[in-house]
């Protein structure tokens, strides 16, 4: 699932948490997804559990991979930005707005960075929600 627009807004760190959340919907929703989709023991012959599970997995997977490059991509940007302020403090040590907006850019990249640590955290929650439900159903290739 891309970002609406296909890519990340890194300029306003606002506007990249509004879009990480709405790309965090399948794992906000897994539970559900799998709650509806896996069967019980008593149904499990009305559904095929491992095409279920194989298709949810692939398309959580994608899911993280996709956030995950686009956070990665906005850290590279940003970090291009403060390399950049940080020249230009360097040539005109006395210029308050260029030390003001290097700050500004300093503490968005820590927020970009620190949502890598909320990454691990969500992504770590939906595959165990998922083993759960579906390690007797379907096994994920392993993870290089």
């Amino acid at each position: 699932m891309a970002a609406p627009g296909g890519a990340l807004n890194c300029e306003d760190f606002s506007m990249f948490q509004e879009v990480l959340k709405v790309m965090r919907t399948i794992d906000d929703r897994i539970v559900h997804a799998l709650n509806t989709t896996v069967p019980t023991v008593s149904f499990s012959g009305k559904v095929d559990a491992t095409q279920t599970c194989k298709q949810l997995y692939e398309s959580m997977m994608e899911a993280h991979l996709s956030r995950d490059k686009a956070i990665k991509a906005c850290i590279a940007q940003t970090s291009d930005v403060v390399g950049q302020l940080r020249e230009e403090r360097a040539k005109e040590s006395e210029n308050l707005a260029i030390i003001k907006q290097l700050r500004k850019e300093q503490t968005k990249l820590k927020l970009m960075q620190s949502e890598l640590n909320v990454e691990e955290v969500v992504n770590d929650r939906s595959l165990k929600v998922f083993n759960e439900r579906c390690r007797i159903h379907y096994t994920p290739p392993k993870v290089k």
